[in-house]
């Protein structure tokens, strides 16, 4: 049965720490891989554009010995010339496994509904699970576990990022403060919050959505941020924007209440003064640009999954 990748919780706990373990070892090992995709080529639909997610799984194709296309659907939506179906059955007659990085979840799903191959949701509007599995590679790394540990999240919850940390710590049975501004378009869609309530059933996870900073950093090991200005969000918002998460910014107040070892993560890019201060991202507990380079590392481990190839 082909699987696919659409959100962080279509792996089991044991998958996805499979994976990390794998991510690892080809970081350290990677001339141990230099073959595995020998032949195979991966399509990359493009809607929205990103530096590291382009650069990091082309770069991961090479390094296995693969080939990776590049396809940008700017001009050409998906759906609009053709339906999704028949994009996906035909392109699956070419390549071995594809990435869409869209706007709709939507699109996902139909990508992955109608696809011979495994699809990777390389981001859309309900899930980036390649970040999570990144994320959660560098939190091995530094922190030598992935229980036991609190998570606080800090900015906007209405968003993709968030969504899938919520599931990935409520796979692994973490503590999570979900720290963001009052108000449904800044808070978790109840979809969300249903999921992990039954995922967190099961791990025993202790999840939760507060609206102060301070309180969110009581006792946690990992602080994490990600943008307020997402794609889309029109010019004109900005500055209301910033008015309304300035409270909910990483700064070394809201570092300095979490435990003295805890570590300042974002998934990137990150705007200094906005999300988080200057003081902090470029400081001595932040990671984010280990964080970053395990895209590449985790990202592979993800496709050799697919594929049956560990």
């Amino acid at each position: 049965m082909v699987r696919h990748l659409t959100k962080i919780s279509d792996f089991t706990k044991e998958e996805c720490a499979l994976i990390i373990q794998k991510a690892i070892e080809m970081k350290e090992n990677p001339e141990k891989f230099n073959s595995t995709m020998q032949h195979k080529t991966m399509l990359m639909i493009f809607e929205k554009p990103s530096l590291r997610t382009r650069v990091s799984f082309e770069t991961g194709l090479s390094q296995l010995g693969g080939h990776a296309i590049f396809y940008s659907i700017k001009d050409s939506p998906l759906g609009k010339k053709e339906n999704i179906a028949d994009t996906v059955r035909c392109a699956a007659r070419y390549v071995d496994i594809i990435g869409a990085r869209v706007f709709k979840r939507q699109d996902i799903l139909e990508l992955a509904k109608y696809s011979d191959v495994p699809i990777i949701n390389m981001l859309d509007d309900f899930a980036h699970p390649c970040q999570m599995l990144c994320d959660f590679q560098a939190i091995q790394e530094k922190k030598g576990k992935l229980t036991g540990l609190k998570i606080s999240y800090y900015g906007d919850a209405y968003n993709n990022v968030t969504y899938d940390l919520m599931r990935i710590a409520a796979i692994f049975g973490m503590e999570m403060d979900v720290a963001c501004p009052e108000g449904a378009e800044y808070s978790p869609e109840q979809e969300v919050l249903d999921e992990i309530a039954e995922l967190s059933k099961k791990s025993g996870a202790k999840i939760r959505v507060v609206h102060d900073a301070l309180e969110a950093a009581k006792n946690s090991d990992v602080l994490y941020t990600d943008s307020w200005m997402s794609y889309g969000i029109p010019a004109e918002q900005e500055e209301a924007r910033k008015k309304v998460f300035m409270p909910f910014q990483v700064n070394p107040k809201v570092m300095s209440a979490a435990k003295p070892d805890a570590i300042f993560m974002n998934c990137l890019p990150a705007m200094r003064g906005y999300e988080q201060t200057a003081e902090v991202i470029d400081g001595p507990q932040s990671i984010v640009f280990d964080q970053a380079e395990n895209r590449l590392h985790a990202q592979k481990a993800i496709i050799l999954f697919l594929l049956n190839k560990f």
